[in-house]
């Protein structure tokens, strides 16, 4: 992986984490910590769509809605598990 490619990735997730901060109101960490969580759900996203065989395009539109997704995804199971600790 090039250093190019691994700036967008990081871009993606930290707005992925954003919108998904935005989106699950109450359940996220701050924008830095919500960056954090997008990048991860990028990857939750993208091994999520991977076993449906869902492919939402090569585009930059493509990745940023399967972050979110996978953001989501993580935030959700987050909250979860901080309230049953």
């Amino acid at each position: 992986m090039d250093a190019e490619r691994l700036v967008v990735m990081l871009a993606i997730g930290a707005v992925a984490g954003w919108l998904a901060g935005k989106i699950m109101k109450g359940r996220g960490f701050g924008l830095l910590g919500n960056m954090v969580v997008g990048i991860v759900g990028s990857f939750v996203g993208g091994f999520l769509f991977g076993l449906l065989g869902i492919s939402l395009g090569g585009d930059l539109i493509g990745p940023i809605v399967t972050a979110v997704i996978g953001a989501v995804v993580l935030l959700f199971l987050i909250g979860l598990f901080k309230r049953s600790v």
